[in-house]
């Protein structure tokens, strides 16, 4: 019995913890875009557009990378101007899509 508690009790922290989800998020579904951060400076045009995303299932598999300096550096962005988020998340813990936008020239 006791086995069956600390196993229900993980699951649960693994089905409700939303790790890879924007400033609000539904349980069933949720799509959300939100800002991040930009260059204080606004001396650099957005004229180059890159994203890369990072994929969950089942909170059993992850993959991708999300970073803003990986993702600049391999689309050929040198001058960051804006670093977005976007999220999408099914299921909470079935399905969970997390996408960093970087901007820049």
């Amino acid at each position: 019995m006791k086995m069956k508690l600390v196993f229900v009790s993980l699951l649960s922290v693994f089905l409700f913890a939303n790790c890879a989800v924007g400033p609000t998020h539904g349980l069933v579904f949720s799509s959300t875009k939100f800002a991040g951060t930009f260059n204080p400076e606004n001396n650099v045009k957005a004229t180059k557009e890159a994203k890369g995303c990072q994929l969950t299932i089942l909170h059993l598999i992850s993959v991708g990378d999300a970073g803003a300096g990986l993702i600049a550096n391999k689309n050929g962005i040198s001058k960051i101007a804006t670093i977005d988020h976007s999220s999408l998340s099914i299921l909470t813990g079935l399905f969970r899509n997390y996408c960093t936008i970087v901007t820049g020239e």
